[in-house]
């Protein structure tokens, strides 16, 4: 059976009044919709909040799902919308910072563990590299934050891109390359500096 299938059950589930189906979709999607949210709110306490807030419009709204979308890019269309709605109630709050803290940078990093062959230098290039990555990404507008960060990170299909953020698939495939390149300048100088750079 595959994950569409399974949610397209629990769906149902919940539509006829079980409500631990719906805490099985909670625990499998929390994580992945933290993930998207805290693209776009730092404080990891808010991101709580807003996915908390997330889920319950969801739970809402999920006795009119039709099941015609996968289950979690309509959970992820109501996330995004969520993040925003935050946002936008709580911009005086909201600091106008746009370097990323360097605990931030380390918590985005796919390598926690570094192997043990390393050698300093490709530690440090990599950290180099990943926190250029990171910094760049956090300065994307946001529309082109969060579709490049649903291909990479999410590994969605620009079709349900399209779906969770109510966009053509067009206009998706134009933000994610305008994403790429803005993140490949900020590249640039670390890559061409190759292994032969002394530190």
């Amino acid at each position: 059976m595959s994950d569409r299938d399974l949610d397209r059950l629990l769906v149902e589930r919940v539509q006829r009044g079980d409500k631990q189906a719906f805490g099985l979709l909670v625990t499998k999607y929390q994580r992945k919709l933290a993930r998207l949210v805290s693209r776009l709110i730092w404080n990891s306490s808010d991101v709580e909040d807003v996915v908390q807030e997330s889920f319950i419009r969801a739970y809402r709204a999920l006795p009119d799902f039709r099941n015609d979308s996968a289950f979690y890019t309509w959970l992820y269309r109501i996330g995004v919308n969520s993040a925003k709605d935050w946002l936008v109630s709580n911009r005086a709050r909201i600091s106008a910072t746009s370097a990323v803290d360097i605990e931030d940078v380390e918590n985005y990093e796919i390598a926690e563990h570094h192997r043990d062959n390393d050698t300093p230098e490709e530690v440090l290039m990599s950290k180099q590299i990943a926190a250029t990555v990171n910094a760049a990404v956090a300065d994307l507008p946001e529309d082109m934050r969060m579709a490049v960060s649903l291909r990479e990170i999410d590994g969605l299909s620009y079709e349900e891109i399209a779906e969770a953020m109510n966009t053509p698939v067009g206009t998706v495939r134009s933000r994610i390359f305008r994403a790429r390149e803005a993140i490949a300048i900020k590249l640039r100088p670390l890559v061409s500096a190759g292994a032969d750079k002394r530190w």
